[in-house]
């Protein structure tokens, strides 16, 4: 059992930053993977990033590669998701989730979701 707390969304000028947070508790959270998706009104959810907890190793979508970065801070539990540059096209809502094991871009593949952040970019 996981719980995921997202925060830090907001609106923000296209080409601005913003940082969200996912803090997670539970049992033997060390041994999850961590994702970051996001859904935009009338869309399928999408894959953004996702980082072994143990490992350290993430993977990004072509689409936010080179302007998002995730993170981890195992001694908070807590995962980042550092979103610079952003676009219009970044509008959406942004989720946080977890998996026992190796990572995954695959949404239906997570077993935890938190409750999701609004994140909103103006031209």
């Amino acid at each position: 059992q996981v719980q995921l707390v997202e925060s830090g969304g907001g609106l923000v000028q296209a080409g601005g930053s913003l940082r969200l947070s996912c803090a997670a508790s539970g049992r033997t959270f060390s041994s999850y993977a961590m994702g970051w998706f996001r859904q935009a009104p009338g869309k399928e959810r999408e894959f953004a990033a996702t980082i072994n907890w143990n490992g350290g190793s993430t993977y990004y979508a072509d689409s936010v590669k080179g302007r998002f970065t995730i993170s981890r801070d195992n001694a908070k539990n807590t995962v980042y998701l550092q979103m610079n540059s952003l676009k219009s096209e970044d509008t959406a809502v942004y989720y946080c989730a977890s998996r026992r094991g190796s990572v995954t871009t695959k949404p239906d593949e997570y077993d935890y979701w938190g409750q999701g952040t609004q994140v909103t970019v103006s031209s």
